[in-house]
This record gives structure tokens, C-alpha cells and sequence, in this order.
């Protein structure tokens, strides 16, 4: 797939914007603080409804405008397909060829895309919080059912943890409330469980064989899904149900003193390690940012096995990060292969001579020109 055109209106540093995209690579080139990320999150966004980098909304309308308008054609093996994507104070509504979709979700999908930004090291070496959000947006774009049943394992979750902070459990009927909670908790959190763990089986395949590659075969990488109470196999819903629901009663006593849910997704982590040893811990800054890519790398040929597609791969300011060896596995992975966004502040920070045809736009305070 690959986006041929993209309108912003009152989207962030943009008044009004326009562009003819190349099938191959486009660098936007500019100062700091000139709009190139803007744009870039600009199609992330159009791809999963959402922001990497905030999560208020209103943030990503311009000061002077009512609401953002973000318009994109991508053409998909199947046919051209046109995305409209309107954000209000209010919310979101989302067109696909002019038909308003009733969920999000059924948006989601539509559009591809894999971002590699600096901050993307924080999925390696940051907290669990950003592993869980890097899982959930990944398996989002492939498996649009894991939304619902992440938002309504969200929405019991906030429901229960009300009932632990109230912390009146002697009457009857709340302690069978608490019970109807738990079996929903559990429920939702059992299939969101297994669908980790079966994206995390598939991505391990391909990242084990990608930094391999990039390491010559020093080094192999293992990635490890660390669910929050310990279940063993998790692909056996049966299984995991039973021992979540076990793990709950074990903890009562201390979540009612806590008065928050001591257990499930919502706590789950993940382990990258290279020969054996935790990356986070004893790895150094080049096996952290090898891995960061690796992962990265990755996500591109499992999508595409997914779906069919190649994604959309957006790179924000990222190849500077690397060093020449690292800069060329990268290129060379995307080269003819996958549409790509290159953001940058000098184009000597890019390997121009493995670019081949690259389209390059100049972006200076909210335009952008050729």
C-alpha cells in the first residue's frame, strides 16, 4: 500500500496543507519546531485514530481552528481507498470513500503504518506502561477486535477498581457485584491475553531472523510475554480463565486494602533479551537501539503477513540516531519495498546515496514546498 495524497486542515502548525506523495521515500526536510512531525504523526494518526505523542485531542487542532481535518488517498492492492478523518473537542468521526463508519475500529485498518522515532528506545528500555501501549496500537492495526475487547476490559477494570476504592464489601449485593466484575474482567482480559501472546510468537519469528542479519550472528534475541500473575500457557483460554480468577482470590484481601486491581493485562509486561541477558538491564546503548530497530523491522513483515500489504513506514528524525551500519540495514529493508516518511533537520544525516529517487520537500513554519 502506499499513500498518493494527504490534506490537513487546522491540524496542528497547519492552517492548510496539500501534498503529492512519492510511492517511495519522502524526506521532509527543516529546522526544529517547523511542523516535520507533525506530519508524520498527521498519518499515524489517520491509521489508528490516535496520537503517539498526546493523548488529548484538542491538542492536535490548531489554535485559530474549530476542529482538524485530515483527508488521505491510499492505494491498497484492492483499489484506491479515501480516509476522512474529522477531530472536535467533542470527538471523532471517520469516513471511509465517504461512508461514515459507526466505530472507530471499523476505521482502524485501513491504513497501515510502522513509526520509528528516538523515543522508540523507551519501548526497550522505558517503563511496562509503554510496552502495553506499544502492544495494544500494534495488534490494534491487524486485529480491529482486540480494540473492543481492550476498551471493555478498560471500562470493567474502572468499574471494579470504583467498587475496591469505595470499600464496602459486607452487604450481599456488593460482594455479588464484585463477582459479576471479576467474571467479566477476566473474560475480556483471557482474549486479550492470548492475542498478546500469539503477536508476540509472530514477532519473535521475524526479529529473531532481522538481528541475526544486523549482528552478522552474534547475537540472537528472544522476546518474552510476562503476563502479571504468571499463567504458563496462555494460548488455552480455559486454562488462563481458571488461573486469573485464582490469582484475584488470592489477592483480594490486599486490593481491597489498596483499592485497585492487583492483577491482569493492565499489568502485563514484556522481556527482550540477547544471548540470554535482559537488554533493559545489562544491555548497552547499541544493543538497545539494534533491538529498538530489529523490533521495528520486524512489525513491517508481520504486518504484511497479516494483511497482505506492506505498511506505510514513517521515520521521525531517526536516522541520525544511527550509526552508517545501522542507517544501511534500515535502508536497504525498505528500499522499493515500503512507502516511506524520512523527517530531518540535514539531509547529511541521510545516507542519500542508498536513496534512490527520493522526493524531498522543504518544511518551514507550518508549509511545505518541493
Amino acid at each position: 500500500m502506499f499513500l498518493k495524497q494527504l490534506t490537513l486542515d487546522h491540524y496542528r502548525n497547519y492552517d492548510k496543507v496539500q501534498i503529492e506523495t512519492d510511492q517511495n521515500v519522502n524526506i521532509f526536510l527543516g529546522p526544529n519546531a517547523q511542523g516535520k512531525t507533525n506530519l508524520l504523526e498527521a498519518i499515524f494518526v489517520m491509521a489508528l485514530t490516535k496520537s503517539h505523542r498526546t493523548s488529548k485531542d484538542k491538542e492536535l487542532i490548531s489554535w485559530n481552528g474549530q476542529a482538524a481535518q485530515l483527508h488521505g488517498e491510499v492505494e491498497r492492492k484492492y483499489g484506491t481507498v479515501k480516509l476522512d478523518l474529522s477531530i472536535t473537542p467533542l470527538g471523532k468521526k471517520a469516513k471511509i470513500n465517504g461512508l461514515e463508519q459507526k466505530k472507530l475500529s471499523n476505521f482502524i485498518g485501513a491504513l497501515n503504518v510502522v513509526m520509528f522515532a528516538p523515543e522508540d528506545l523507551e519501548i526497550v528500555k522505558g517503563s511496562p506502561g509503554v510496552r502495553r501501549r506499544f502492544l495494544d496500537m500494534e495488534i490494534g492495526q491487524v486485529q480491529p477486535a482486540y480494540l473492543y475487547d481492550l476498551s471493555q476490559y478498560h471500562k470493567v477494570l474502572a468499574q471494579r477498581n470504583n467498587m475496591l476504592k469505595a470499600g464496602n464489601f459486607t452487604s450481599v449485593t456488593n460482594q455479588a457485584m464484585m463477582e459479576v466484575w471479576n467474571e467479566q474482567l477476566v473474560q475480556y482480559g483471557t482474549k486479550i491475553m492470548k492475542k498478546r501472546q500469539s503477536f508476540i510468537n509472530k514477532l519473535q519469528q521475524w526479529a529473531q531472523q532481522i538481528h541475526s542479519g544486523i549482528t552478522n550472528g552474534a547475537e540472537q534475541i528472544r522476546i518474552d510475554y510476562v503476563p502479571s500473575f504468571g499463567a504458563k500457557d496462555v494460548q488455552d483460554e480455559t486454562i488462563v480463565f481458571e488461573q486469573f480468577m485464582l490469582k484475584l482470590s488470592q489477592v483480594k484481601d490486599q486490593e481491597i486494602r489498596r483499592g485497585v486491581t492487583l492483577a491482569g493485562p493492565h499489568r502485563d509486561d514484556l522481556v527482550f533479551s540477547i544471548n540470554g541477558k535482559d537488554v533493559q538491564t545489562f544491555g548497552s546503548q547499541g544493543q538497545q537501539r539494534t533491538t529498538a530497530l530489529s523490533l521495528k523491522l520486524a512489525e513491517i513483515e508481520l504486518i504484511r503477513e497479516e494483511v497482505g500489504e506492506y505498511p506505510i513506514l514513517l521515520l521521525d528524525d531517526v536516522l541520525s540516531e544511527l550509526d552508517q551500519y545501522r542507517q544501511t540495514q534500515l535502508i536497504e529493508t525498505f528500499q522499493n519495498k515500503v512507502q516511506t516518511f524520512i523527517t530531518t533537520t540535514g539531509i547529511e544525516s541521510v545516507n542519500l546515496n542508498r536513496l534512490q529517487g527520493a522526493k524531498l520537500f522543504q518544511v518551514r513554519n507550518g508549509s511545505i514546498a518541493l
